[in-house]
């Protein structure tokens, strides 16, 4: 994976054979424009002939993205049956019903309620199905968004002719296209000659670049990055400024947006299953070892009761075989898979999930995919983009310069704040009314030579039109108006803008040439080198003007070198007092003057002697939080890495200043190019470095490699991302997370999270929120699945002691479903640990529960399979129990060796029993006493359900804390979970006395004596795990004085 996009096309058919040579033989960007024009054959003025589009597009094809087939609706149904819990409970639910049928058949009078098990086991199988498949029918729709980038139509030249509107997918490689502002680039081109002076495109969803890049016609180095080729528009990029003539080099799957897309297609095809997701897996295929070892354990138990012989001879004879009996013995099994499989267990963890999507929303993090909220508990390394998530995305002034009282001497001002709104922040040692002139001219220049605009949005301040010059404005109203110069009033919007539209209205712009790096205005605004190439004066604080001299250039050089080292990008400001035949111009195309504009040729001439007047450094400035969110990382030993398309030197600065790297830190080892990490020959020892590490000018094959790398590492990726280029990196990612405001579509469908308001240190917050989910999801997959484990030896128990069914399959369905589901729940509102940033990041291979914690549960499952056993032979042995009398409903005693032997009662003479009454039924057996036992026992089977359900319910209390003392984390630091099994308890109270109810789940009302009973028998399971969890903190602390101590040694 990561080089996807490299290898592309090579496929046996000629065409894509002949284009895949192509592509490897000729790199445009490194040859001149005549040699371009051979290699394909064309002529820029004629285009291709109709006649060579018909040969070539036999071999090029079509310009458009591939159709990958999607998986059919058969297909996504039956990947959600590859799951082993589901494949138990399928078997269980198929066995099920066969039984249920031939209980119907037999005529047995508990066919509906066998029936109820099946169709419910079959209804939760259909509805996991569904959600997997709408799940899944949605996981591709980065590479539909991705198709919504690439241009519909292109000014093509064919035959001589221009043709306007031509349908893109049409285009082939030798086609000669015509570009202008506002077009979307319809496929990679080499740039031929440009029409006007400057080209500019923004192409940094595609690149990582951070503002638009100019582009021109010379050839660039072969081995250059993609950011480099300067000579070359790709597709998907939009042109911002100018236009120009390109010649089409790379169509469809072949261009860099094509590479992309094969990309996101490999990524997605190799996405892996969540840590939890694994580990519920491993559960599941241990699980079915443990049910098949049960259930042939049972069956070996209890195989004299269905099938006997006699030895004759030494030699076993006269086998007899009993069918109901060995059936019998089979709805045990099936039950013991029913008990097994904590069927609630997917309902609850995506509940539990949900509502942590819902934290995450309240703290800016949409969740798109479920279980990527338990996974960010687990992040190890986070892999962040720069621009606009590190960054504001927002240009600011970070320094200005203006010169001093005399030419040997400047003054620097730096510059608070980091957003377009012109409150935040201010200039230190500002002259606050008392402005000089030289300033003065500073602000005049910057306001007036400015399209920008700022508005209020809502809470914040947005910028249209060129960051730059809206961060100019920015510093125009913080630098303010010197006295006497009054702003008048002002509306709303005005009061933020009004320095800028004061200075606007004292001065007139009369023209403006058109704008590149270099020139702006009449060059007033542009590149500090060219302005002093075309200055020939300096203004000083007072206003006078002199000669610039060369110790003044030399000073003004040295204060841009300091400023460039910071990583600033610095323009410099000047002005012209003779404007000559300019001085009476006013728009008038009969003017003198408007001939001069029309040329650029003149525009060198126009900016001559001007005068310099002073230096404004700006960047797009880290975000106030970052530094430390990147300190909560390193607490939480999370490792941050940052990968951007962005140049080295400003990236290395915004990490020294974020707090990645140290101020006076030796980097070399720590920062690297995308490529020179790829020319490594050991890459992963380099990202296996502690701290943190940059990549600088990564393509997108770059951000994906180091994803793949570290993820084959062992490491859980959280990879951050906006653009296009993003993409494949954020679908191979553990994590994948999207910036909400600047992001692109494609980076959003790609991704796991969105983040609403683009900011890193919203991704620590929900680290810190996926660990306490994860936390609380432990606690109620413990509480489950002790739960199952307790129902297991209570069915064990009662095949081993050969006592009737204490418990029917649609009963313990009832009670892993419903009855444990909102305890489960509740369980996942339990408060965070404090510290739960402070420690490191569990491993991704961690276990669920530890030798420790499954001993705990394997002695709670013990009690509990002794209790609803025990209670069960209480009820039919013993008139009273610790002083509770149990006779009142008049029921027969029976001895224990008749209760473990009643398969054999028809054989017993003078065996009889009394009837006895459950709420408004009686139970009477003079036709059948042996019939005491089946029909009979319903008043032990109610009572046995009643204590699972009660010692379900104090068990969940045991699981508000792995470790801690119910005195120390009491019930209600949880109120939700008393809620829960209030709502528990009521539940099982209506199956209990709603008549049609308790006939469907085989039970009857209980007495005020037989309740006392069931908690007296339930309560004990609070203590039992109280000592355990003491023992466990006694153990633990020994270990860790152990440790400490040898730590001191």
């Amino acid at each position: 994976m990561g080089k996807g996009g490299q290898n592309y096309g090579k496929k046996e058919n000629t065409g894509e054979s002949r284009l895949s040579s192509s592509k490897v033989e000729f790199a445009a960007w490194a040859k001149d424009v005549c040699e371009c024009e051979d290699k394909f054959g064309v002529n820029r003025e004629y285009g291709l002939s109709s006649e060579e589009v018909e040969k070539r597009r036999k071999v090029y094809g079509w310009n458009e993205l591939d159709k990958h087939d999607k998986p059919s609706i058969f297909s996504l149904i039956l990947d959600q049956f590859n799951d082993t819990l589901v494949r138990i409970l399928l078997v269980a639910a198929v066995v099920s019903f066969v039984l249920a049928w031939y209980d119907g058949e037999e005529g047995g009078e508990m066919g509906i309620t066998a029936f109820v098990e099946p169709l419910v086991i079959f209804l939760i199988l259909i509805v996991n199905a569904f959600v997997g498949v709408w799940q899944e029918s949605n996981a591709e729709k980065a590479l539909e968004a991705l198709k919504e980038i690439q241009s519909e139509q292109a000014t093509v030249v064919r035959n001589g002719k221009k043709a306007f509107g031509f349908p893109a997918k049409e285009l082939i490689p030798g086609d000669i296209v015509e570009l202008r502002v506002g077009d979307k680039v319809p496929a990679d081109m080499r740039v031929l000659s440009l029409i006007s002076s400057t080209l500019r495109v923004e192409q940094g969803s595609l690149t990582g670049e951070s503002e638009a890049v100019s582009k021109t016609t010379k050839a660039v180095p072969e081995d250059c990055e993609i950011q480099g080729k300067r000579c070359m528009v790709f597709a998907g990029t939009t042109v911002v400024n100018g236009n120009c003539i390109c010649l089409v080099t790379e169509t469809g799957m072949h261009t860099e947006l094509g590479k992309v897309h094969s990309q996101i297609h490999e990524a997605s095809e190799s996405e892996e299953d969540t840590p939890l997701k694994k580990k519920l897996n491993e559960f599941g295929e241990t699980l079915t070892a443990i049910i098949g070892l049960i259930c042939a354990l049972v069956w070996l138990i209890n195989v004299r009761y269905f099938l006997s012989w006699e030895y004759a001879d030494g030699w076993p004879t006269n086998f007899k075989f009993s069918f109901e009996k060995c059936t019998y013995y089979f709805e045990i099994a099936v039950a013991l898979a029913v008990a097994a499989i904590p069927e609630g267990l997917p309902a609850v963890i995506t509940t539990c999930l949900a509502l942590g999507t819902r934290k995450m929303a309240q703290k800016n993090a949409l969740v798109r995919k479920l279980p990527s909220v338990e996974t960010l508990g687990c992040t190890t390394v986070i892999c962040s983009d720069k621009t606009g998530t590190l960054t504001t995305n927002q240009m600011a002034v970070a320094k200005l310069v203006a010169m001093g009282p005399k030419k040997t001497a400047v003054r620097a001002f730096n510059v608070e704040g980091s957003t377009y709104d012109p409150f935040d922040g201010y200039i230190h040692d500002w002259p606050v009314g008392r402005v000089d002139v030289n300033l003065q001219m500073i602000a005049k220049i910057a306001a007036v030579c400015n399209d920008a605009s700022i508005e209020l949005s809502g809470h914040h301040y947005v910028a249209s039109g060129l960051p730059t010059e809206a961060a100019l404005m920015v510093l125009v109203e913080k630098m303010g108006l010197p006295d006497g110069l009054s702003s008048g009033s002002s509306s709303a919007h005005g009061e933020a803008l009004r320095c800028c539209q004061t200075w606007s209205k004292v001065e007139r712009r009369i023209a403006t040439l058109e704008f590149d790096r270099d020139r702006k205005s009449m060059g007033v605004i542009g590149a500090v080198e060219n302005l002093l190439e075309r200055s020939s004066y300096i203004q000083l604080l007072d206003g006078s003007v002199v000669e610039l001299d060369q110790n003044s250039r030399d000073l003004i050089l040295q204060t841009l070198d300091e400023m460039s080292s910071s990583a600033l990008r610095v323009l410099g400001f000047a002005y012209k007092e003779d404007l000559g035949v300019f001085a009476t111009y006013n728009g008038d195309e009969d003017h003198p003057a408007h001939d001069l504009l029309l040329n650029p040729a003149n525009y060198s001439a126009i900016e001559s002697n001007l005068v310099f007047v002073g230096l404004a450094g700006l960047r797009d400035p880290p975000r106030k939080e970052v530094r430390q969110a990147i300190e909560d990382c390193r607490a939480a030993g999370i490792r941050v890495m940052v990968i951007t398309g962005d140049n080295k030197n400003t990236a290395e600065a915004i990490c020294r200043e974020i707090g990645v790297f140290g101020v006076h830190e030796d980097i070399t080892s720590r920062s690297l190019t995308g490529r020179e990490f790829m020319s490594y020959v050991d890459p992963k020892s380099h990202l296996r470095q502690t701290g943190g590490l940059l990549f600088s000018r990564a393509e997108p094959r770059h951000k994906q490699e180091i994803v793949r790398l570290l993820k084959e590492d062992g490491e859980v990726v959280a990879m951050t991302g906006d653009g296009v280029n993003d993409a494949p990196a954020l679908k191979l990612a553990d994590i994948g997370i999207a910036m909400g405001i600047c992001g692109t579509e494609v980076a959003k469908e790609a991704s796991d999270m969105v983040l609403a308001d683009d900011n890193f240190s919203t991704i620590v917050a929900a680290v810190g929120e996926g660990r306490s989910i994860y936390s609380n999801m432990k606690a109620f997959i413990r509480y489950m699945i002790s739960s199952n484990i307790g129902e297991v030896f209570c069915i064990f128990l009662t095949a081993a002691l050969g006592i009737p069914e204490g418990l029917i399959p649609v009963q313990l369905l009832w009670v892993n479903l419903v009855t444990d589901g909102p305890p489960a729940t509740a369980l996942g509102f339990n408060p965070p640990d404090k510290y739960i940033m402070k420690k490191p990041p569990r491993r991704s291979d961690d276990s669920l529960i530890n030798a420790w914690i499954l001993f705990r549960y394997l002695v709670i499952g013990l009690y509990v399979g002794v209790a609803t056993v025990g209670i069960f032979i209480i009820w039919y042995t013993q008139n009273s129990f610790l002083g509770i009398d149990l006779s009142g409903d008049g029921h027969s005693l029976v001895t224990y060796s008749q209760l473990s032997n009643w398969g054999q009662c028809h054989s017993w003479e003078n065996f009889s029993v009394s009837p006895f009454t459950a709420g408004s039924q009686q139970f009477n057996f003079d036709a059948n006493p042996c019939d005491y036992f089946q029909t009979g026992k319903v008043k032990a089977m109610t009572l046995s359900l009643s204590v699972l359900v009660a010692i379900e319910m104090f068990n969940s209390l045991n699981a508000l804390s792995e470790d801690a003392s119910l005195l120390t984390m009491p019930p209600w630091v949880n109120p939700w979970l008393l809620l829960a099994m209030s709502v528990s308890f009521g539940l099982h109270f209506v199956i209990l006395y709603v008549p049609f109810l308790a006939q469907v789940f085989g039970i009857v009302p209980l007495s005020l004596n037989e309740w006392l009973l069931v908690l007296a028998v339930s309560l004990p399971v609070i203590l039992i795990d109280e000592v355990l969890k003491f023992v466990g903190r006694s153990t633990n602390g020994v270990q860790s004085s152990t440790r400490g101590k040898h730590k001191a040694e």
